[in-house]
């Protein structure tokens, strides 16, 4: 396996099994796993005791490569490792320069970079000095219809089980914004009562503050089933609860949904597991309500939402609408579609 394709699983893998690298270089725009990784060393590889002498954390506003070129060369006191951190990495200028370090660094120092909001020039001479020495992560934002599946393998792995209806209405309400979503899991799990490891959409609702009833996930429902009383309903609700409910969010998760509607007309395997391959969701159980929508919508039709639902957009933001609130336009919109 090449290095750059190393997971965050692979890494951490590795981390447990205490092989180290002299450097770890990540980077990419989903601060999540960047966190994750860099934790686990500065939390497991050193001691309590050793940590006092052994650990520096710097940020990148505070620091030259020179400092960090110096912290990296010194050696550890009464412990194996020492251990160099330097957050928000991407405000530190000149970081090129330490491809000269990188060429003979320190084998007793782990040093870990981490450059949020953007990505190395793999072309480069520090992302080759990086990857010959150590490991070059990108940490790449995931699209919200691998949602389900990282929430279903978080709690998997807290041993807690999540009815798919809660995993959907979780991911439609906070998106993909991983720190914010693990928060919420971590939420959850604290909550459930004593002796109970299934997270239930009146769970959601308890303790997430999302109606069990009129979410997102219930519209979108409502519109694969042509529900058009439902479909209104809920637009009302809406209405009432602009602050739970910003169109935006709406739109968006609309967007999404008949978008991958279009792309399953030309699936060649039309079962349940040959959508899910096509549009990378992780459960075949997700497939299901493209399969529905296949038999309410046509292909054109769906095309004319997809038109429908950018025109609604456009609509949100003041475009050609002068009066409009968000309820009529969402109201219109749903309209359109059902019609």
């Amino acid at each position: 396996m090449a290095k750059q394709e190393l997971t965050c699983d692979d890494i951490l893998k590795e981390l447990r099994a205490k092989q180290y690298r002299p450097v770890y270089y990540l980077m990419g725009e989903e601060s999540y796993y960047i966190d994750l990784i860099a934790d686990y060393i500065t939390d497991n590889v050193l001691s309590e005791t050793e940590k006092e002498f052994n650990l520096t954390v710097v940020y990148g506003a505070d620091v030259d490569v020179a400092t960090i070129i110096n912290a990296a060369k010194r050696y550890p006191m009464m412990s194996e490792h020492q251990v160099v951190v330097v957050k928000e990495a991407q405000a530190v200028r000149n970081m090129e320069e330490l491809s000269y370090y990188l060429q003979k660094p320190l084998l007793s120092t782990i040093l870990v970079i981490c450059h949020k909001h953007g990505t190395l020039d793999r072309r480069k001479k520090l992302a080759a000095e990086v990857e010959k020495t150590g490991v070059l992560f990108e940490s790449k934002k995931i699209k919200d219809a691998q949602l389900p599946g990282f929430i279903a393998s978080y709690m998997k792995r807290k041993g807690v089980d999540m009815e798919p209806k809660a995993t959907s209405m979780l991911a439609d309400f906070v998106g993909s914004d991983l720190s914010r979503l693990t928060g919420e899991l971590e939420k959850l799990i604290i909550t459930l009562p004593a002796g109970q490891k299934r997270v239930t959409p009146e769970q959601i609702e308890k303790n997430i503050g999302i109606s069990k009833d009129y979410n997102n996930f219930e519209l979108r429902s409502a519109l694969v089933e042509k529900d058009i009383l439902k479909a209104n309903k809920i637009i009302k609700y809406f209405e009432e609860n602009p602050k739970t409910n910003p169109i935006q969010m709406t739109l968006s998760l609309l967007f999404s949904f008949y978008s991958n509607l279009m792309l399953t007309y030309y699936a060649p395997d039309k079962s349940e597991q040959g959508i899910a391959n096509m549009l990378g969701l992780r459960t075949p159980w997700q497939a299901r309500d493209y399969m529905v929508a296949m038999r309410k919508y046509s292909g054109v039709k769906t095309m004319q939402i997809v038109g429908e639902i950018r025109y609604a957009d456009a609509k949100s933001k003041g475009v050609q609408n002068s009066s409009m609130t968000d309820g009529d336009i969402l109201r219109e919109l749903v309209f359109k579609i059902l019609h």
